[in-house]
């Protein structure tokens, strides 16, 4: 069974109103008292109306001083008055609930970028996420501070003013009730023409974002192989289509208000028609004997009917923006994280043992964009405190693995920990309970201290010292003018890539982990301190559970146990452990 186009993009269109009406209830009060305020000030614009009616009329016909008026002039100045902050507080009130609107979909959508495995945002751009979270969330102010309130009360006020009109004269109170429907009628017509053309915007936006952060990654390729101009062109175009996007955005939302400006026009001229022939004696209907004062009334009142709606037909672009802002959401993030009520607190976390046993069964390896498989169906077993090497050639998963072990990447089947499944551990007991050191640790922008202190912020200077002396950091680093205290650049800037390989090995003597994965520990070592790194390793990792990915074979024969990855399957080398490939079982 298929589904339309058309039934597709009513789906959605269903989806976006929902999802902005689901963020409605974390305006709390504010919003509820914007949406208010403004209906209080179209009531008490009745009253307003009323008694200027009855100023101008009483001294224009009844011949009344203004010095017998002035109570109703000054109730006329107080009801004014009372509507201007009446609107102020409307304003700020709408403004405080889409901050706080904006900064509950923007706390989701931060956790939901730190919730995932890291695998969840490889396929995805930094920069297009990053728009994502700053421009696509800012879209949504004007949907709560001004379109909203503005729907309510052009729902609303039209009717109220037609019946406070209708005691004076019904032909106008009908007047208003006919005319009014007639402007959300040619504004969702014309609304079309608005959305599509938001949508494309937001994703004209995203998609500059994503290009300009690609291209700043790349700056110094870019440089090396001279294409800095033809890329500064390249963006520049990028930049020139957004700025023609965003104009055509803004000539549809200026020609709706416009046609929507004229009808409203029509239907006070309609109306100013109508009063005028009845006074000049050309309209004669039952019921509708006008004196000035209800003329004047119904023509003061003319132009408010209309208010609302020209109110809501101006910020009608507020709620395009809003949607198409919404569908980019959902487009980067898979779904509009929806913020909950209350924070659950993490759970206390549980004391483990010094050593865990690692069980995996029935599980499978896949590369990161699940185009290859690397192991299929798989049982291994790792008893506690074992010392293991993984070793096969260069791409066939050996760094997979052990993201997966660390639950940095998904894969199929079930892991445990000591009989605990991995999914169901705490983060945070996790990440005490395991230690990871890739191929590449990241080294920021700092001392070499300071990036060995990440592992354990509040570890003292003598602690970094005992864990740069066991992984050999000081025999570089004491050789530099300000020791451990010498600064680096991002990414290990000043390093070579075995001392910046060594000063992410240092973090791993900060920690208490009942689990070590290393990858490629001893990369860019001579043989001497190959062995020294290995000696200190194998003492750090006494009674602990290790794993370590390695081509060399001097590794290898200095662990418990060898497995090798070949065609799809993990075979033991030394088996001492018992692992199950695709059916075939292999035992100690």
């Amino acid at each position: 069974m298929t589904t339309s186009t058309d039934e597709q993009e009513m789906g959605e269109d269903g989806g976006d109103r929902k999802a902005l009406s689901a963020l409605r209830r974390h305006g709390g009060i504010a919003l509820g008292i914007a949406v208010a305020l403004p209906i209080i000030s179209g009531l008490l614009l009745i009253g307003q109306v009323l008694l200027l009616s009855q100023v101008l009329g009483r001294a224009i016909e009844d011949g009344v001083p203004l010095d017998q008026l002035w109570p109703q002039i000054f109730g006329f100045a107080s009801l004014v008055a009372l509507r201007i902050a009446l609107s102020i507080a409307a304003e700020v009130a709408g403004s405080f609930a889409a901050e706080k609107i904006k900064r509950t979909v923007r706390d989701s959508l931060t956790t939901r970028l730190l919730a995932p495995r890291p695998d969840w945002r490889q396929d995805r751009s930094s920069g297009a996420l990053a728009s994502t979270v700053v421009d696509q969330v800012e879209a949504l102010e004007g949907f709560f501070s001004r379109f909203l309130p503005a729907t309510i009360q052009a729902a609303l006020l039209p009717i109220v003013f037609a019946a406070a009109v209708m005691p004076f004269d019904w032909v106008v109170g009908l007047l208003f009730l006919f005319t009014a429907p007639m402007i959300p009628l040619f504004m969702a017509l014309v609304g079309f023409g608005a959305q599509a053309a938001s949508d494309a915007q937001a994703n004209a936006l995203s998609r500059l974002s994503e290009y300009f952060a690609d291209r700043l990654g790349g700056l110094l390729t870019l440089k090396l192989f001279g294409r800095m101009e033809i890329e500064a062109g390249a963006m520049h175009e990028a930049t020139d289509q957004l700025r023609r996007r965003t104009l055509r955005v803004l000539r549809i939302a200026f020609l709706s208000s416009a046609v929507l400006e004229f009808f409203a026009a029509l239907g006070v001229a309609g109306v100013a028609l109508y009063v005028g022939l009845s006074y000049l004696g050309m309209v004669d209907l039952p019921g509708t004997q006008l004196s000035l004062q209800s003329g004047l009334f119904c023509l003061l009142l003319a132009p408010e009917v209309y208010l609302p709606l020209r109110s809501l037909a101006a910020h009608y672009h507020d709620r395009a923006h809003a949607k198409g802002a919404v569908a980019e959401i959902v487009r980067q993030f898979g779904e509009l994280p929806m913020p909950v009520a209350a924070i659950t607190p993490p759970a206390p976390l549980r004391l483990v043992s010094s050593a865990v046993t690692i069980l995996a069964t029935n599980f499978s390896l896949k590369t990161p964009d699940g185009g290859s498989t690397l192991l299929t169906s798989s049982r291994l077993c790792i008893p506690s405190g074992q010392h293991i090497a993984l070793v096969g050639r260069s791409g066939i998963g050996k760094s997979t693995l052990l993201n997966v072990l660390a639950r940095l990447a998904r894969t199929e089947g079930t892991i445990e920990f000591s009989n605990r499944r991995l999914d169901d551990i705490d983060e945070r007991e996790l990440r005490r309970m395991l230690t990871f050191v890739s191929q590449k640790p990241h080294l920021f922008h700092g001392t070499i201290a300071d990036n060995i202190r990440l592992a354990n912020p509040g570890a003292s200077d003598d602690e970094i010292r005992r864990a740069a002396d066991l992984a050999l950091v000081t025999a570089f680093s004491d050789g530099l003018p300000d020791g451990l205290a010498t600064g680096i650049g991002e990414g290990g800037l000043g390093l070579s890539g075995g001392e910046a390989h060594r000063v992410g090995l240092a973090r791993l003597y900060l920690t208490d982990p009942s689990i070590i994965l290393l990858d490629e520990p001893t990369a860019h070592l001579d043989p001497e301190t190959e062995a020294t790194v290995l000696d200190r390793l194998q003492g750090f990792a006494q009674g602990r559970t290790m794993i370590i990915a390695t081509h060399s074979m001097t590794v290898a024969s200095r662990m418990d146990a060898t497995m090798r990855f070949e065609n799809g399957h993990l075979l033991p080398m030394r088996p001492t452990l018992s692992v199950v490939s695709s059916g075939r079982e292999f035992a100690a």
